[in-house]
C-alpha cells in the first residue's frame, strides 16, 4: 500500500464486505432499529466495488481475487432505479439480490483474509451520514 489512504480504504472495503458477507439474520441485528435506505447501501457498494479495483492496482488487494468484487458490480448493474427505494432491512428479506451477493462478499473475504467470519462494523449513529464508521 503505497498512497496514503489506502490502508484506511482497505479497512473501509472489508468492513463493508463483512456485513455484506453476514447472515440476513445478523444483518437485521445489526440494523437494530436504524432505517436505512437501499438506494444508500447500492451506492456505498458501488462506490466499493470501484475502490477496490483501485486498491488492487496499488498493490493493497491482489487483482487475481477481484472477480467476486466484479460479479457484485454487475448484480448490483441489474437492480433498476424503482427497486433501489425502499429500506434495506425490508429488501434484505425480500429482493434476492442480496442472497446473491453473500457469497460472493464470502469469497472475497475467504480469499483475501482466509475466513469469511469477520466482525461486523460499527454502525454509524443515527445523526451522522453514511452507514459505516
Amino acid at each position: 500500500m503505497n498512497h496514503p489512504g489506502d490502508a484506511n480504504l482497505r479497512t473501509w472495503t472489508l468492513r463493508w464486505m463483512a456485513l455484506l458477507a453476514a447472515g440476513t439474520g445478523d444483518q437485521l441485528v445489526w440494523l437494530g432499529e436504524r432505517e436505512v435506505e437501499m438506494r444508500d447501501v447500492v451506492e456505498e457498494v458501488e462506490v466499493l466495488c470501484r475502490v477496490c479495483e483501485g486498491l488492487a492496482e496499488r498493490g493493497a488487494f491482489d487483482s487475481k481475487d477481484l472477480h467476486d468484487v466484479r460479479a457484485m458490480g454487475r448484480r448490483l448493474d441489474e437492480i433498476d432505479a424503482a427497486s433501489r427505494g425502499g429500506l434495506w432491512g425490508n429488501a434484505l428479506t425480500a429482493d434476492p439480490v442480496w442472497d446473491d451477493l453473500r457469497p460472493l462478499a464470502r469469497r472475497f473475504l475467504l480469499t483475501t483474509l482466509g475466513d469469511w467470519h469477520q466482525p461486523l462494523p460499527r454502525p454509524v449513529r443515527p445523526s451522522v451520514h453514511g452507514v459505516l464508521e
